[in-house]
């Protein structure tokens, strides 16, 4: 009789043989779909790498990254713009048991290069523009001992791709990397708070992966189109032809939608993950041009808290049977919580838009969720006298498997997001919410935007959802000005792009919206704000700390 094996952190674990086990299994099948370039009638040209082609190009990248010294925990900046060198980069760093560190570059240059120097790299492969960075910034980069361009090498040392890529194929082997050694340095966006290096081990994308694939109900005739560059690297792990979208990916709320629907159609996308903003352009498009995306049977939006009108805008391009899933997550942990769209539009909208928060849904498979009681103070060890009762208001913490159990060099911030429960580790996602009777979570913003009167506490997603309920309003953000602990309350706006009502009117319906509502009874301050600041990550959360400076030099 066989016994189930507990995960163990001295198994044998290297992320790469996910992909070696797809060339294996679907050798022909396209693993990586790029456009190359239109032709005289605009009509778009791709290349491709097939699983096998893939598992054997980092096969021959790996045996060049050893002799060039990138070897076992070798941490190795990448910074290379999605394409097939960024898939088969990727996959040679994790069978030489390398780490790849991921910063993203449209966070800035200055807050970027502070997250390089601070992750101590030994190496740097990048396009030609990134060399360009690394010899006007020297100092960020002078840890490192090895740099490889990709593309063509101008007037900088170092390697170029030809130098690493060693033929005739041979097959590499992955390193046998354990369970819990690093395997990447990914730098969460610092749209709300300072940009920290969660380290994830093989055994983190491991659990991962396995979540994603069982979730979702991943098949083996998938095709993705993955507009945020980090998740199509799951695909070739999970057996999925990744379609490279054609778009920036720092700008997805100004994506081309016709673009997005092409590939989809000329590719037969069956999946797609789509930020709250990307998904409002394509949707909106779509559906004033009544276009249907037949193949499409899952829609993946996160990145930021999802709307309900958002999601019921791009149903109406799919079939009966397609969904939007809008899990939840965050660099640190992810997936780890989902819902469906047919139980948002058909259960917890209403809700949603009366002010109860954004419904997020259950847990996923056996990732624990508790809600514990709000504070800005650390938390050195667990004890269930944290968890707050259901329809309670607390603070979202989660342990599992694909839960980071660190940063980076950040001690403090470690004490501040980490729990420690035995061997192991609850991560507190700085957000709150509250679980009702059914086991659903329903978020209401993050802990630093809560708002502190004299006689009550606000939370953003709740009172916002009243105001975005105004057909002339795009979206809403509710900061505080004044004193911590004796706020004022203020209502930010930011109209649709058509509005045709006079300020002075809606104004005055907002209000009156407002005082109607048990949730935004004391809201009594509005400003029209001409476009809100958002993250270059998904272009979809608030800048609410930007906001609330701009509030109160308002209302000087």
């Amino acid at each position: 009789m066989s016994t189930s094996h507990k995960p163990s952190g001295d198994d044998v674990v290297n992320i790469s043989s996910f992909l070696t086990e797809m060339a294996r299994i679907q050798p022909y099948k396209r693993a990586v779909v790029c456009p190359a370039g239109r032709d005289g009638l605009n009509r778009v040209a791709y290349v491709h790498l097939t699983f096998r082609q893939l598992d054997q190009e980092s096969d021959c990248l790996a045996a060049g990254l050893e002799n060039a010294g990138i070897t076992r925990g070798t941490k190795t900046i990448l910074m290379v713009t999605p394409g097939l060198d960024f898939f088969t980069l990727t996959f040679a760093l994790f069978k030489v048991g390398a780490v790849p560190v991921v910063v993203d570059p449209g966070m800035g240059i200055k807050r970027m290069l502070t997250c390089l120097t601070e992750s101590m790299p030994d190496a740097f492969i990048g396009i030609p523009l990134a060399h360009v960075l690394r010899t006007i910034y020297p100092k960020s980069f002078k840890s490192v001992k090895t740099f490889i361009t990709v593309g063509h090498r101008y007037f900088w040392g170092g390697l170029t791709m030809k130098h690493i890529r060693k033929v005739p194929w041979t097959p590499h082997p992955p390193v046998k990397t354990r369970r819990e050694e690093m395997a990447a340095i990914l730098f969460t966006s610092g749209s709300t708070g300072p940009a920290k290096g969660a380290v994830y081990t093989h055994g983190n994308f491991d659990a991962q992966i396995r979540q994603i694939k069982s979730h979702f109900n991943i098949g083996p005739d998938e095709i993705d189109l993955p507009t945020f560059p980090l998740f199509a690297l799951f695909d070739p792990a999970l057996g999925m032809t990744a379609v490279i979208p054609d778009m920036d990916p720092t700008k997805p709320a100004f994506v081309d939608p016709k673009k997005i629907i092409e590939a989809i159609v000329n590719q037969g996308v069956t999946n797609m993950f789509a930020s709250p903003a990307l998904l409002n352009r394509v949707g909106r498009f779509g559906k004033e041009n009544n276009i249907t995306l037949p193949s499409l049977k899952r829609v993946v939006s996160a990145g930021a808290p999802v709307a309900p009108a958002n999601v019921e805008q791009f149903t109406s391009l799919l079939t009966r049977d397609a969904e939007i899933h809008t899990p939840y997550g965050a660099t640190e942990a992810v997936p780890i919580i989902s819902i469906g769209s047919k139980e948002i539009l058909s259960d917890t909208m209403q809700l949603s838009e009366k002010g109860g928060g954004n419904c997020i849904g259950r847990p996923i498979n056996d990732t624990q969720i508790r809600l514990i009681r709000i504070t800005d103070d650390q938390i050195a060890s667990w004890s269930e006298d944290l968890v707050v009762p259901p329809m309670e208001m607390g603070e979202i913490t989660v342990k599992g498997g694909l839960v980071s159990k660190s940063y980076f060099n950040r001690p403090g911030q470690n004490a501040l997001h980490k729990i420690k429960d035995g061997n192991e580790i609850w991560h507190r996602m700085g957000d709150l919410g509250w679980m009702d009777k059914k086991n659903r979570v329903w978020y209401c913003g993050r802990k630093s935007h809560r708002i502190t009167t004299t006689k009550e506490t606000l939370y953003t997603i709740p009172c916002e959802a009243i105001f975005n309920t105004h057909p002339s309003v795009f979206r809403s953000a509710l900061v505080g000005t004044g004193p911590a602990r004796a706020q004022t309350p203020v209502i930010c706006i930011e109209l649709e792009k058509n509005s045709r009502l006079r300020k002075k009117a809606i104004r005055k319906e907002l209000l009156s919206l407002a005082r109607n509502n048990p949730v935004t009874k004391d809201i009594a301050t509005l400003l029209f704000h001409k476009s809100f600041p958002v993250d270059v990550r998904h272009n979809s959360k608030i800048f609410r700390e930007k906001l609330a400076v701009w509030a109160e030099q308002k209302l000087m």
